[in-house]
């Protein structure tokens, strides 16, 4: 007993040193912070080309760094501390166990075990430290490149698929499980026209390449070509929302929250409700169409495990693509030669060329284990695939035996679109978050989601449109909202 309230009071004594020891570090480290002030205030007043804003959140994340480094230092010293502690109580405890001098070898084994395993507690502590440090400074660059533009709200449930127009006037496209299609004005957020044709989910938008026409997939079985003519109502100035989130609202949202829709927003706009021409030939859910180049025919894609090519003019089945083991899921075309891609849950995606008339030629892709998701092309003869196994493969059409890039992500990816001019890849997940890839694997941002902004529920698509002023990326989900980004496409590249 004497023996053990000995070793109590010794315990206790080294506690209260290393906490005394602990809180002079504080002071000392406080005191230096006053001492290295002027400094800085000095380096704040100097001439800089960087603009206020910019340099004022360069020193927040500069001064963030530095004091998380101190407390890195300072827990350093500690843990050092509490080594040779256990160290010099092991050498303690060997001698009063065996009743004599253990060996050296022994002695050695059991404080190098101790020890390695404080240095993983360092190492783990460390690591979880920085990685604050990069995740704060990543989710700050996000949001200086990447900003919330305009959200368009009017939808009755959840949205499939997001299009931009191809011709004058540009419109943004959207396709609902609600029944219905509705295009909008992407400056002001106002719904424009309602097509409400179809008896079943809408599934997917997509324009013409030269008239003012849309071409919509649905769960009723049949694709609908629809002509409309809008008239932009005039801009009002788009409020600045970078500034109003903070780091900490960077926090998970309720499957519940979703955005308040006060009366039926499209109520008011003009609604069509027949179609010009109605493509009927598949037994099940037309699940994505899409026009070949030129916008003579157009292709569909359908549960049937069939995708089908139509003569526009005249509503004619010209070939019926058959070959997939299971549904279809996606189906796209090259922007400027006769090629299609469709995609299918038989973890496969296939090729279609029919740039002979007499022939068409198919290949077939195997790389991913699980549902091909979409499959989309860029420029040149590369093609870009997304699958429920939570990756994306780039791949060359020339040589289909292996992807010549792969993305691996934390969730399952829907359609994916790719920003040709820049080779921009935005990924929609399942878990409610959209990233931004380049075409050789490397992660360039996040886009900002908080309580207050973004997706709150499965984002299903994502849409680029280059060349406009306001919004060049446009994603929907089934939060029954599509939302327009600005992305600093120049500024995102720089620092990649």
């Amino acid at each position: 007993m004497p023996t053990e309230s000995g070793s109590c009071s010794t315990a206790r004594q080294a506690k209260q040193k290393r906490k005394s020891h602990s809180l002079s570090i504080r002071r000392t480290n406080s005191s230096e912070q006053e001492r290295t002030g002027l400094p800085r205030e000095m380096l704040e007043g100097q001439d800089s080309k960087l603009p206020s804003s910019v340099r004022s959140t360069l020193l927040e994340l500069f001064g963030q760094i530095e004091r998380e480094f101190e407390n890195l230092y300072i827990e350093n010293l500690e843990l050092r501390r509490e080594i040779d502690t256990l160290n010099e109580r092991l050498a303690a405890e060997g001698q009063a166990i065996d009743g004599a001098e253990l060996s050296k070898g022994q002695l050695k084994t059991k404080a190098s075990h101790s020890t390695s395993q404080l240095s993983q507690k360092l190492k783990t502590t460390y690591k979880a430290s920085t990685s604050k440090i990069v995740s704060s400074f990543k989710t700050t660059t996000s949001r200086a490149v990447c900003q919330l533009v305009k959200e368009y709200i009017g939808h009755r449930d959840g949205i499939w698929d997001v299009s931009v127009a191809r011709t004058q006037p540009v419109v943004l496209g959207t396709a609902s499980a609600d029944h219905t299609a509705l295009l909008w004005s992407i400056e002001t957020g106002k719904c424009l026209v309602k097509y409400s044709g179809h008896v079943g989910s809408v599934n997917s938008i997509k324009f013409h390449p030269s008239e003012q026409l849309a071409l919509t997939a649905s769960g009723d079985q049949t694709a609908h070509i629809w002509r409309y003519v809008v008239q932009l109502p005039t801009p009002q100035p788009v409020a600045d929302t970078s500034q109003q989130l903070s780091g900490e609202d960077e926090i998970e949202c309720s499957d519940k929250d979703e955005p308040d829709i006060d009366g039926d927003v499209s109520s008011d706009c003009p609604t069509i409700r027949v179609p010009l021409t109605s493509l009927k030939s598949h037994q099940g859910v037309v699940i994505a169409a899409d026009w070949l180049v030129g916008g003579k025919q157009a292709v569909t894609a359908s549960w049937d495990r069939t995708a089908n090519l139509y003569d526009v003019e005249t509503s004619e089945l010209v070939h019926s693509l058959t070959g997939h083991d299971q549904e279809l899921t996606h189906c796209c075309t090259h922007p400027t030669q006769r090629l299609v891609v469709t995609s299918s849950r038989d973890t496969t995606f296939r090729l279609w060329d029919f740039r002979d008339p007499s022939i068409h030629s198919v290949n077939v892709f195997q790389g991913h284990t699980d549902t091909v998701t979409s499959a989309v092309f860029t420029v040149g003869d590369n093609v870009v695939s997304g699958s429920d196994d939570r990756t994306v493969k780039v791949w060359d059409l020339k040589n289909m035996r292996s992807p010549i890039a792969t993305i691996r992500t934390d969730s399952a990816i829907n359609r994916i679109n790719v920003c040709v001019g820049q080779k921009i890849i935005a990924l929609p997940h399942d878990n409610r978050q959209v990233r931004l890839f380049d075409m050789s694997g490397v992660r360039l941002a996040r886009l900002p989601r908080s309580s207050r902004q973004g997706h709150r529920r499965m984002v299903c698509c994502s849409a680029w449109s280059e060349d406009h002023p306001i919004c060049n990326l446009f994603t929907c989900g089934f939060d029954r909202q599509a939302i327009g980004w600005n992305i600093n496409i120049p500024a995102l590249l720089q620092e990649k």
